[in-house]
Order: structure tokens, then sequence, then C-alpha cells
């Protein structure tokens, strides 16, 4: 029985690798892009239905650890 050349057996390998990395950045890409689209649909439904704009909405996200910090002194 021939031996495998190493060269191929490094070949076959490394095409696995990048294939494992290759399907988890789309997994991570799809993920974000699905993230992305929440925030904005959130976003697009509290200005339409509140009038509540992207600036505002960040200023709240932005104060919560602040707000979230008071809340746990005052206990």
């Amino acid at each position: 029985m021939p031996a495998i050349p190493p060269e191929l057996i490094l070949l076959l390998t490394s095409l696995l690798v990048a294939w494992l990395v290759f399907t988890w950045f789309i997994k991570v890409l799809k993920a974000s892009i699905n993230t992305a689209l929440s925030v904005a649909v959130i976003i697009l439904v509290l200005q339409l239905l509140f009038g509540i704009g992207p600036q505002e909405f960040f200023q709240q996200i932005f104060s919560l650890p602040e707000k979230l910090g008071e809340l746990f002194r005052r206990q």
C-alpha cells in the first residue's frame, strides 16, 4: 500500500480548516446582519409610533449603565 504524500495531507487539512473558518465567518455575518436589521426595525417602530428618534434611543442606551448603577446603589 503506497504511503500518502505529506503534501496531500497538508493540503486536505488546510482545505478543511479554511472551510471551517469560512462557515464560521458566514454564521457570524448572518447573525450580525440579523441583529442590525432587528435594531433598525425597533428604531423605525419607535420613530413612527412614538416619535422617538435614533439620537434619543442611543442616548438612553448609553446612559443605561449609569442608571443601573444608581439603582443598585439605592438598595
